[in-house]
């Protein structure tokens, strides 16, 4: 969503000013410094000829994409050199297993992931990665640590976390305020895994040193050459996911809580579409490549690369897949970005072109797979809301980002997909989907309530909204009556703020917790953990009416 014109002024505050405030312990790291060279400039770092320090992994560990006994490891490094992973079930590390992986080289930024398989369910497994110099092997790194939980084999408590929209509006890495606070506060639920709903990167937004606040303050940012500009560049995309990294909360966070990752806008550009072209765009003109196919291509390359997804390049992008977590949770993880239409006013007839927002053969995958799942509850993670306005023209409140178009009547543009898929979640009897969605920057609870819609052939359901994890707070936003949302809760900035800084504390993310008899509870919270707003399900059986 396009968004007012961010002030900043001049000053100074470095990655070398980080290194000096914060240890790079965060994440298990033991290694010390950074590359040589920085990764968000993507030049190789240079090699030293005699006395040759080890490799090191400045960026940590992650975790991600778990499914069945099967998870993906990822890691970076500072030169070219293979990724090594020993496994176990207990931090002794008495039962080890060892893998060798793949190369860190040049055509992925130096990163390297590796689909670690054959991991027993319901384990809490710890694993260790170091690379080893591939002009050198004698020469390997210390190692990193990180940890998850495999998806259970029977029913046991299960929480997870939601949220989306890091490092946005010029809010970067504040080391004076303690960077990004809110993953710390994550990381402290423990929860089984983060799902991440998009906007992982800015990378429209660049990174000044500073950045004046409403309250008169100044904002001090880290900087990196990569968030000076747009990203156009594949290095400059690399560059936007090395800058987040260099957060110690968000490296501890990652390397201890697994992630299921989507994508969205700001992952490329403003409310970018595959067929746009920035030609003309006064909202695009500091771009120099107009091609949003383009842009979108290494955007998606570099979100390949430094995120820990299981992705098919030859699908590009193919983000779109189902997650069991136990018999009580499966997650249908979607992408509203990369198979759209262009951003009209949404008032297409047809469901074709304009319309689409999922695709046709997406939204045909989602029908088949909540109709195959056997779980007890089935969430949809989305990386746009259903209901709510999202302007292509927030000034001129024109145009549409997302679903809704501000129309009241029938479902028109691409709520037509959303009509037939809702259709069908209704006439196939399938129960208890619940919707997680994030990129409105503020937090949100949403009931649709059919008997309060214009179109009325749905079951009633649940969607939730949070966001930001470090970005700037706006909101709230219009609801559209075609689906009947009904406003349970929203936590947004007071009438005539927007823009507020990660300071003012409205940054959200979301809470799901399901017991042992399978009730589930989502609870909105805010930056310090406090809880604003909580809404239990009784998990709907044998016909019985959906709960409100």
């Amino acid at each position: 969503m396009r968004r007012p014109p961010i002030r900043q002024a001049g000053g100074a505050m470095t990655r070398r000013a980080l290194l000096r405030g914060s240890a790079l312990a965060g994440a298990g790291l033991a290694t010390g410094l950074l590359p040589r060279r920085a990764f968000a400039q993507q030049t190789a770092p240079a090699i030293v000829t005699s006395e040759r320090a080890l490799p090191q992994l400045p960026y940590g560990v992650q975790a991600g994409d778990l499914a069945g006994d099967r998870a993906i490891i990822w890691a970076a490094a500072d030169r070219p050199a293979r990724m090594r992973i020993e496994w176990a079930t207990g931090d002794s590390f008495a039962d080890a297993r060892s893998v060798i992986g793949p190369a860190a080289l040049e055509d992925t930024g130096f990163t390297a992931k590796f689909d670690l398989g054959g991991l027993p369910p319901g384990q809490q497994i710890v694993y260790r990665v170091r690379m080893v110099d591939l002009a050198d092997a004698s020469l390997v790194s210390e190692p990193v640590e990180g940890s998850f939980r495999t998806p259970p084999a029977a029913r046991r408590p299960i929480r997870f976390l939601w949220s989306g929209d890091v490092a946005g509006q010029g809010w970067g890495i504040n080391p004076d305020w303690g960077g990004m606070r809110i993953f710390e506060t994550m990381r402290r639920l423990e929860p089984d895994f983060f799902i991440h709903s998009g906007d992982t990167i800015y990378a429209d937004d660049p990174i000044a040193a500073e950045q004046a606040m409403p309250d008169g303050g100044v904002w001090k940012n880290v900087t990196t050459e990569a968030k000076a500009k747009v990203a156009e560049t594949l290095a400059e995309f690399r560059g936007n996911f090395a800058y987040n990294l260099l957060d110690d909360n968000l490296r501890r966070f990652a390397a201890q809580v697994p992630m299921l990752v989507q994508w969205d806008d700001h992952d490329v550009s403003d409310n970018w579409y595959p067929r746009e072209s920035f030609a003309g765009d006064p909202g695009k003109a500091a771009y120099t490549v107009t091609s949003a196919a383009l842009l979108g291509a290494r955007a998606a390359r570099a979100f390949q690369e430094w995120m820990p997804v299981r992705w098919d390049r030859t699908a590009w992008p193919h983000l779109y897949r189902r997650f069991a977590y136990g018999p009580s949770l499966e997650i249908f993880r979607i992408d509203m970005r990369s198979y759209r239409g262009p951003n009209t006013d949404g008032r297409e007839t047809a469901l074709s072109g304009a319309a689409r927002i999922l695709g046709a053969a997406q939204l045909s995958w989602l029908k088949r797979a909540l109709l195959a799942s056997s779980a007890t509850w089935k969430v949809i993670a989305a990386d746009m809301p259903i209901g709510l306005v999202v302007w292509d023209d927030f000034r001129a409140r024109r145009g549409a980002d997302a679903v809704a178009q501000g129309d009241d009547g029938p479902p028109l543009g691409r709520e037509l997909e959303f009509a037939d898929l809702l259709r069908f979640i209704r006439d196939s009897e399938i129960r208890n989907v619940v919707w997680l969605t994030a990129d409105v920057h503020y937090t949100a609870a949403h009931y649709y309530d059919p008997n309060q819609a214009r179109f009325q052939e749905f079951a009633p359901f649940w969607e939730f909204v949070s966001g930001p994890l470090n970005a700037g707070t706006f909101g709230p936003g219009e609801l559209d009556p075609t689906f009947g949302p009904q406003l349970a809760f929203a936590k947004a900035p007071p009438a005539g703020q927007f823009n507020l800084p990660p300071s003012a504390g409205l940054q959200f993310f979301g809470q799901v917790d399901i017991d042992a008899d399978e009730v589930m509870t989502v609870t909105l919270k805010d930056l310090a953990g406090a809880a604003l707003f909580s809404r239990t399900l009784e998990p709907e059986r044998d016909g019985a009416a959906a709960p409100r």
